[in-house]
Parts: C-alpha cells; structure tokens; sequence
C-alpha cells in the first residue's frame, strides 16, 4: 500500500485546500487541524475529538500526519545523555539516524533543560566528506519536507519533552535540499506551527553556494556553521571533494553576502585530522579566514569511523591550535564529542540497523 501524504509537510494554505477537497467548508476547521498537529502533536485523526466523525475518516483516508517509525535508539553510558534513533521512512523504508542531545547549551547559557536535536537532511549524502562515515553510501534520495519535520516528532515522543533547538547536522548536505529544507523552516518558525525561533535553528554547509544565496533570501533568520576543515584548497580537496566544485575562491564571497545579510555571526567548523590539518601553519590561515568573515571556530577533534584511515591529534595539539587561533584574536571554542560511544558524534551518523531483529514503533499518544 501506497504512502499517504503526510500533513507534516502542509502550511495553512495547502491545509486549507485539503480540507476544501474534502468538501468542508467551514474555515476554522483548518486552525483546528493545525491546534492538534502542531500544538498538542497528535500523530493520529482519531485523536482530534472536535472533528466530525465522518472528517476525521476522511482525513484518515486520504492523509498519514507521520512519515516515518521509529526502528532502534541507542542512548550514551558515557554520562552526556545523547539519544541516537533510528527511522524507518515510509515512504520507501530507507533508513535514517538523528541525535538528540539534552541540556546542550544554548546562547543564553542554560544548562539544564534544553534539548537540542541533530537533525538528517538526506538518505546518505553525495558530497563524499572523506573523514565521514553519512556518504560512505553515496545519496539515497532527499528528505522530504515532512520526514525532515517529522524527526522533531519523534525525538519529543522519545524525550517526553518540546524540541527547542535544531542543527540540521545530520545526514545528507541541507543546501543540496533546499527545495524541501526552506519550506520546513517556514513551518518550523511560523507561530501557528512549531514556533522555533531562527536564532535556536542552525544549518550547517559543506560549501554548497548556490544553496547559502537561497538560504541568504528566503528571510528567515536562521544561524549558519560551514564544515571548512580546510584552510587552504589544497588542504580542503583533499578531504572535501565538494571544494572541487567550489573552491574558497568561490566560497568565501558567498559567506561574505551571507554576513552582510544576517545578524549572526558564522560559524566555521573544523574537524582536526592529525597530519591533514592541524599543523601551526593552517591555525595562522584559518585565522586569516575567521578575520575576514568576523566568524568564530568550533574545533572539534577526529571522531573515529570504522573503515577510515584518518587519527585524531593528540589532546595536547588540539588544546596547542586552540590557543593559537586565540592568541590571534579569534573567537574559538575545543569541543567535546557527545555520544561517541554509540557513533552519534560528528561525522559518524550512517543508515543502517544495529539490532537487526529491532521492531519498529509507530509514533501516537
């Protein structure tokens, strides 16, 4: 059986038309609609009692609310109390992994409550990062706008609690999706659907130009991380085919207009391969970057991907290109993997099952 639509994916005009349709004629149904998906995140028609039988069985005839079933989570012993989950999309069973990560800290500091999710834009990834394990596969397909939302679902049915901040760091390149990807974040921001501000949603590049100048006019205020890891073309090509196609002859001009057109400051993220790119030489040219765009740096040392040939430096030589990039006046943060004993660290996202006789769990309350 074929996969319904699935109304995750529907504003309220396209919202409106369904129900218009359907033959229902009284425009208050379609705020109700939304009140029960997005407010209260019922997964089921059943469930949205102020319907008239009879729609709700239409609905439920024509249209699915989620896109997809939980396969496997995977939760860290390492005390950081990362979540890794596996979906089962069902639109063609392809398989994808997000991360939730609670208490990550958010710009005002907080400690304690915030639960942040790492979220898939792609079935695998066609970019070919050489230090990641998401497009050891090549590209399956792109999300879709609902399977991208869908996974903010999914993460609050298995944490108990609201999603309030996204880093669409998943799986896949963002950019490559952007046909699906600015669509959801119109949902994800619009006070009558998620109501995320733009400043908790980062998405995160590989150097996909075309895609930061639609992101830089599609008017929402979202902040931007650029995988660099690379200061330099002949250091970046090495280990991010993508540079191949838009070298930072190209890349830097397109990051400039993204700083002239948003009020958050970029951030570079530069994942540390000993013997690749953490000599003292490339601090000194990755400064000369940062400077240029007023960015600041996450550094962030080589998670482990079975399978690949690259080490992570030793602890004293990241905390010694940390300090180099401070000393040059360079806003810089060391950080630590979360969920690294369960493969949910950057760079270590893939599609398949772990426990291959896992069930999977259909999302309702």
């Amino acid at each position: 059986m074929a996969q319904l639509p699935s109304l995750l994916g529907f504003d309220h005009e396209q919202l409106a038309a369904a129900l218009t349709e359907l033959g229902e004629q009284k425009g208050y149904r379609v705020t109700q609609l939304q009140e029960w998906i997005w407010k209260k995140r019922v997964t089921s028609f059943e469930q949205m009692t102020n319907l008239p039988p009879s729609l709700r069985e239409q609905l439920a005839s024509r249209y699915s609310i989620m896109p997809l079933e939980l396969v496997e989570q995977h939760r860290s012993q390492s005390g950081s109390a990362t979540c890794k989950f596996l979906s089962r999309l069902l639109l063609d069973d392809e398989l994808i992994e997000s991360v939730i990560i609670p208490a990550a800290v958010g710009e005002d500091g907080d400690h304690s409550k915030r639960v942040t999710l790492c979220v898939s834009s792609q079935v695998g990834c066609a970019f070919g990062c050489r230090f990641c394990a998401s497009g050891l596969l090549g590209l399956r397909r792109s999300l879709t706008t609902a399977e991208l939302i869908g996974q903010i679902f999914a993460a609050e049915y298995l944490m108990g609690q609201r999603v309030d901040n996204l880093v669409f760091m998943g799986m896949g390149e963002p950019l490559a999706n952007a046909d699906n990807l600015l669509p959801a974040l119109r949902l994800i921001t619009a006070p009558s659907f998620l109501s995320i501000g733009g400043r908790h949603i980062t998405i995160s590049t590989s150097g996909h130009v075309p895609g930061l100048a639609r992101l830089a006019t599609c008017g929402i205020p979202v902040r931007l991380a650029v995988s660099l890891h690379g200061a330099t073309d002949d250091v970046r090509s090495r280990i991010m085919p993508v540079n191949r196609k838009w070298p930072l002859s190209e890349l830097l001009p397109a990051l400039d207009s993204w700083r002239r057109s948003s009020k958050h400051i970029i951030t570079l993220e530069y994942i540390l391969i000993s013997g690749v790119n953490d000599a003292p030489q490339q601090a000194e040219q990755l400064s000369d970057i940062a400077r240029r765009l007023h960015a600041k740096i996450n550094l962030i040392p080589y998670n482990t991907v079975e399978g690949l040939p690259w080490k992570r430096p030793e602890e004293a030589d990241c905390r010694r290109f940390c300090r180099e990039l401070i000393h040059n006046g360079i806003p810089c943060t060391l950080r630590y993997e979360k969920g690294h004993d369960i493969n949910a660290a950057c760079g270590q996202l893939r599609r398949h099952r772990i426990n291959s006789s896992a069930k999977s769990d259909k999302i309702s309350r």
